[in-house]
């Protein structure tokens, strides 16, 4: 079962990702990410976000110190004891579950905020998982998803020589290169069967949500220019990350389009 081998895989790499978000925490990178989000956010501090595939809690975390009501789920439970534990005194206001991303149980419009980051490309069923996220947002509700075209390299010859650029890039500049340093094999075997690696995005993201928003959906494919460190930049310059931000609509037509 291949959710079986992605939870397998990324319990391995808890510690080493939570090494990851602990830096961010620790220089700064959380108020770049939470000014970015800012942005996107409804109106009051009255919001319950959902962080869905928190990982060791980057987003939970940040979110939580600004006062909001977060819930933080993962299908992996390494990756949730990492994230409690990176949380400290802040783990009491923030509600953890594991749980599959794809089929959430939470009941329909329940947060005022879906938010997500690099989960989507890694999910066999990602179509199934943007219509749970879009029925647990209330009306009005906004999905801010930040993902990239990650492994999309192992299709495309175009893709494959840009990829190849960033890791000479990488060793040039004698930093830490973000794909050698993990289990590659492992995540390239889980990629070549995941369907988002083969597809081209935010195109698909558009017109998948289109038909759960009435077409309030945008993508915003210059976010990391503002959200990445030179390190990021340096190692994922083939990949660029990218912002996926929709609203439910208030009306019966959405509220339809949600369920279908």
């Amino acid at each position: 079962m291949l959710l079986s081998k992605i939870e397998q895989y990324w319990t391995g790499r808890a510690e080493g990702y939570s090494e990851v978000n602990r830096h961010e925490l620790a220089t700064g990178q959380d108020r770049v990410w939470f000014r970015e989000i800012r942005k996107h956010l409804p109106e009051g501090k009255d919001l319950k976000i959902l962080d869905v595939g928190t990982g060791p809690g980057f987003f939970a975390i940040l979110l939580a110190k600004e006062g909001y009501e977060v819930t933080a789920v993962d299908y992996t439970e390494a990756m949730l004891r990492q994230a409690k534990e990176n949380a400290g005194a802040l783990a009491e206001r923030i509600c953890f579950r594991q749980m599959d991303a794809q089929h959430l149980d939470f009941p329909d419009g329940t947060f005022d905020v879906v938010i997500s980051r690099n989960l989507t490309w890694n999910l066999e069923e990602p179509k199934q998982a943007y219509g749970e996220w879009m029925r647990v947002l209330k009306e009005g509700g906004r999905l801010l998803n930040f993902d990239a075209n990650w492994y999309h390299h192992l299709f495309d010859s175009r893709m494959r020589r840009r990829y190849e650029e960033d890791r000479e890039r990488v060793e040039n500049l004698h930093l830490e290169d973000h794909y050698t340093c993990t289990d590659i094999d492992a995540m390239e075997e889980i990629a070549r069967q995941v369907p988002m690696s083969r597809t081209m995005r935010p195109a698909w993201d558009l017109k998948v949500l289109k038909g759960y928003t009435g077409g309030q959906v945008q993508a915003d494919e210059q976010v990391w220019e503002r959200v990445w460190d030179p390190t990021e930049r340096a190692n994922y310059a083939s990949t660029p990350l990218f912002l996926i931000r929709a609203e439910k609509c208030r009306t019966e037509e959405g509220r339809m389009a949600v369920s279908a």
